[in-house]
């Protein structure tokens, strides 16, 4: 049995988690596939945070993606990486830099069984920026300053590919070298506010094509994380990766409050399978769901199958699908032969809304984000009516 059936069924443990810690953020990226923002009161605790990785531990999972928001303003933040890995389960978070300073990196730097990822959406200024908010470029630098002058090597750059950085894959790459890290490209997906910027962000057909290409000529030591499997219909080289939505199968998302999904490019009602303060918990839910256990189930792959190109993307994206209208076993919107346009010339009204919002309110101040932020003493705050009525900014301290 090739690899991929194998993963087609479901695995004991996901390979691949990733765990949103919070959904407050001190930036508002246009593309923010959680919509965070302000911080859900509800989220877990720290203690609940810990009993989730003694869960980890006990399933044998062997790391665990956490994100956000930006999960390093949680005050608690560096005591949960810490719990994880003396508990067997290793961390590689992902962060706008915010809070790695110079200290902070060296720590970083001595600790084993940590990653990083800095997310970074322009190889200049002016075009990550657009996206990411004023001075977040600046910030994402001086983070990567601290972790290479630390000497913590290969931490990753994580690029969302748009239409506007397509054409500055050179240069990210000549980023990654200069800071000793390893570069990893992803596709945009329309979840969260994503889905509002999709229509003027997602690459052009062209683009595509050179995406294609360029991973062909210069993808050795790339990074893509399955995003581009897709793409396979344009050559007869295979971009290496599982080529295979893994939602439920190997993968899953934890959200801030516990609420488990299927993908963490699908944060919506119909792909949530549980919560992990439910009775047995998160091994529970990702081994007794019902709606894992027919994501497991064989896909028939509908009208794709008798595309030529089947084997090597079968069918795209199910986030992707989903969120621009398109039926789960219908061609990828990006399809590259073109199946994908046509499908969405026949959608009409009705299409799938991210359903949860921690989005700032009002229009985001355009400031340059500092990196030298340290945490102090939370202030107390009464819990709010509301949640997300809380600010993301909480016990920091200029």
């Amino acid at each position: 049995m090739r690899l991929v059936e194998h993963f087609q069924h479901g695995l004991d443990s996901p390979i691949c988690l990733t765990w949103e810690l919070t959904y407050a953020c001190n930036l508002s990226c246009v593309h923010c596939l959680s919509a965070s923002g302000r911080r859900d009161p509800h989220e877990l605790s720290t203690a609940e945070c810990k009993a989730v990785i003694d869960e980890f531990q006990r399933m044998q999972v062997f790391y665990v993606n956490i994100g956000g928001g930006e999960p390093t303003v949680r005050s608690d933040f560096w005591e949960l990486v810490e719990y994880a890995v003396d508990h067997q389960v290793g961390v590689k978070f992902s962060t706008n830099g915010v809070r790695l300073t110079p200290e902070r990196a060296r720590w970083l730097a001595g600790t084993d069984y940590v990653d990083v990822q800095l997310s970074l959406d322009g190889a200049t200024a002016e075009v990550n920026d657009r996206v990411r908010g004023a001075g977040s470029y600046d910030t994402a630098l001086t983070a990567m300053a601290n972790l290479r002058d630390a000497g913590f090597r290969d931490f990753k750059i994580s690029v969302v590919l748009t239409r506007e950085n397509v054409g500055q894959l050179d240069r990210f790459k000549e980023i990654a070298d200069e800071y000793g890290a390893q570069l990893r490209i992803t596709r945009l997906r329309p979840s969260g506010r994503g889905a509002d910027v999709w229509d003027e962000l997602h690459p052009t057909a062209e683009q595509q094509r050179e995406i294609y290409d360029w991973l062909v000529a210069h993808g050795e030591g790339v990074l893509t994380g399955d995003s581009f499997f897709h793409l396979n219909a344009l050559g007869s080289t295979p971009l290496p990766g599982l080529n295979l939505c893994g939602a439920g199968r190997v993968v899953c998302l934890i959200d801030p409050v516990g609420d488990v999904y299927a993908c963490p490019f699908a944060i919506h009602s119909e792909f949530l399978a549980g919560n992990v303060r439910d009775d047995g918990g998160f091994a529970a839910v990702w081994r007794e769901s019902e709606l894992f256990a027919r994501l497991r189930e064989p896909q028939t792959g509908g009208a794709c199958t008798s595309c030529s190109a089947y084997d090597a993307c079968q069918g795209g994206c199910m986030a992707a699908k989903f969120f621009t209208g398109l039926p789960l076993d219908g061609p990828d919107p990006e399809c590259v032969l073109g199946n994908g346009e046509r499908a969405l010339a026949g959608v009409g009204a009705g299409v799938p809304k991210p359903d949860k919002d921690h989005s700032h309110r009002g229009r985001r101040k355009e400031q340059p984000v500092a990196v030298g932020i340290g945490w102090g003493p939370p202030e107390p705050e009464a819990i709010p009516d509301r949640a997300c009525d809380t600010s993301p900014l909480a016990g920091f301290r200029p």
